[in-house]
């Protein structure tokens, strides 16, 4: 893919760096979860985002929808659901005596799967092929969706009642993972303030988000993204921290190829989101977290003695080394 013209960057990066400040008006605080999240969206990936309920899931990616007049859609994921109630199924309609399709709540720009693991396997495997090939197949027909399309799917952690771990091959299909927290006292009282300031009820509120392109720009955006120059030395460095987890102690499995090509590509997005038209050693690292972390497993022993997946990753990255700029 060619590299794109320098008047084509700097208004991507305008309005990357739009679309990052209008979220922020929705979203008080979580800088590093909206930045990982848009970076997902350039870079064309899906989001798995772990939490406890309430922190604002719903209203980032509302907001986000609402910046480009994307379509936005909600399963709340529960046991019973079936994997038709994601992806849809036919039916026969008595006047035309034909069986038609009716479109499951997938087709749409963003989807939040909320709540993704307390669905049993064979619901979760109704995202793979959307989630893989942009397109679901109902009774052997391909319905290819829209794009852009992106899945934001939340999980409760593990510890909670009635979670079901997430396939290796499910979580291998996001592009990062990312953790939201509480927010800090000050982001607390300023977002309380917000939400409740001469409103009744908790309805979410995107209004003061504007809507500043359409879909296709974000399409544009996208190739964009994918066309930042990324010197071999940079690249070589991201292949090598994915190479390291494969034999590092006290992890049981790796990440896959997968895990690379997710890594570079999320570095990409980053770089375009910091208005840089090409990919620095920083980039990797500054995403090498969100790309990696649901990729290992650590042994049981680590997970014993506290240290989890996060902390063998930062070990991974103060020993490996990054090339100099």
């Amino acid at each position: 893919m060619s590299s794109p013209s320098l008047e084509q960057f700097s208004q991507a990066a305008k309005v990357a760096a739009a679309i990052r400040a209008e979220v922020g008006k929705a979203l008080v605080g979580q800088k590093e979860v909206v930045d990982a999240v848009l970076v997902a969206l350039l870079a064309g990936g899906h989001v798995l985002i772990e939490g406890v309920p309430g922190l604002g899931k719903t209203l980032l990616v509302r907001a986000l929808a609402r910046t480009f007049s994307g379509s936005f859609g909600r399963i709340q994921f529960t046991p019973d659901l079936m994997p038709a109630d994601v992806t849809g199924h036919t039916l026969y309609d008595p006047k035309s005596q034909a069986f038609t399709a009716r479109r499951g709540p997938v087709f749409v720009n963003l989807l939040l799967a909320d709540e993704i693991n307390r669905a049993p396997a064979k619901t979760q495997a109704a995202l793979l092929e959307v989630m893989q090939e942009g397109q679901v197949t109902i009774e052997g027909h391909p319905h290819p969706l829209e794009p852009p399309f992106m899945v934001l799917a939340t999980q409760n952690p593990i510890e909670q009642e009635g979670t079901y771990a997430l396939p290796e091959a499910q979580l291998d299909r996001f592009l990062v993972k990312v953790r939201i927290d509480y927010p800090s006292q000050a982001e607390e009282a300023a977002m309380i303030r917000q939400v409740t300031a001469g409103k009744i009820g908790d309805r979410l509120d995107v209004d003061a988000v504007s809507e500043l392109v359409k879909p296709t720009t974000v399409v544009s955006l996208q190739r964009i993204a994918a066309g930042l120059r990324m010197d071999d030395a940079v690249l070589d460095y991201a292949v090598r921290l994915v190479r390291a987890t494969r034999n590092w102690a006290g992890v049981v499995a790796g990440a896959g190829p997968r895990g690379g090509i997710s890594l570079v590509r999320a570095a990409r997005g980053a770089a375009l989101l910091e208005g840089r038209d090409y990919v620095t050693p920083d980039d990797v690292k500054k995403m090498a977290l969100p790309s990696l972390r649901h990729r290992i497993r650590p042994a049981p022993e680590l997970e014993l003695e506290g240290r989890d997946n996060d902390a063998i990753l930062k070990g991974l990255l103060e020993k490996i080394e990054a090339p100099r700029k």
